[in-house]
């Protein structure tokens, strides 16, 4: 891949690393403001050292901020290696407007669809974190937009075409949400910004009920 990122690509890989670095020098004070966390009441975690009550809850924001955080340096690493492959590729096909909406709408959906799966299915009371709404949504539009493209995923390492990459990747993650056999990844966040992005494809090449003035893309 071309490492003359163009410039929406290369800004988000700048914003992801640089709040992480934040995130090691202000400890959890970031996560309890910006995480996303799940609806319903705030809930109590802590007190302060002079004894005030330290709560969390959902706002409005978190269904942004969370997606430049990161748990982890491996995390941070492996979304924003993805990031790097895949964002430049389709940014230099969607332009640079269209390219940050496609990225921020499956970041909002990758948000939405982990609100609700917390809340009608699961339960429980965490904070979800990182780029992997987005960077799985990318993923989706590389595997539309460049079917036969060879690439090499993690779980098998040979050159396969881009689409069955990407179905494979996609029937993993529901696979592994519905066992919950990798607890505390957000499996179904990962579907949902991948959901948000075919629909937006889709929906810009003029395929939905609802027509954009001018089809951008076949």
């Amino acid at each position: 891949m071309p490492f003359d990122l163009p410039p929406m690509t290369r800004a988000l890989l700048i914003a992801n690393v640089g709040v992480y670095l934040l995130q090691m020098f202000t400890g959890q004070l970031l996560v309890v403001h910006f995480a996303l966390w799940p609806l319903g009441p705030d809930q109590l975690v802590g007190f302060t050292a002079d004894g005030a009550p330290i709560t969390v809850g959902f706002r409005l924001w978190q269904l942004v901020t969370y997606a430049f955080m990161h748990g982890g340096l491996s995390h941070l690493f492996f979304n924003m290696l993805a990031l790097f492959m895949f964002g430049g590729q389709i940014e230099r096909l969607f332009g640079e407007r269209h390219f940050i909406v496609y990225y921020f709408v499956c970041v909002l959906m990758a948000a939405v669809a982990q609100l609700a799966v917390i809340h009608w299915f699961t339960g429980g009371y965490y904070p979800t974190l990182g780029a992997s709404g987005g960077v799985f949504g990318l993923l989706l539009a590389f595997g539309m937009m460049y079917p036969q493209a060879r690439i090499i995923s993690l779980y098998m390492p040979i050159p396969l075409p881009a689409w069955i990459v990407v179905i494979g990747y996609m029937a993993l993650e529901l696979f592994l949400g519905v066992t919950g056999t990798q607890a505390g990844v957000a499996h179904f966040a990962h579907l949902g910004g991948a959901l948000g992005g075919y629909v937006l494809i889709q929906y810009w090449r003029g395929r939905l009920p609802i027509k954009p003035k001018r089809v951008l893309m076949r």
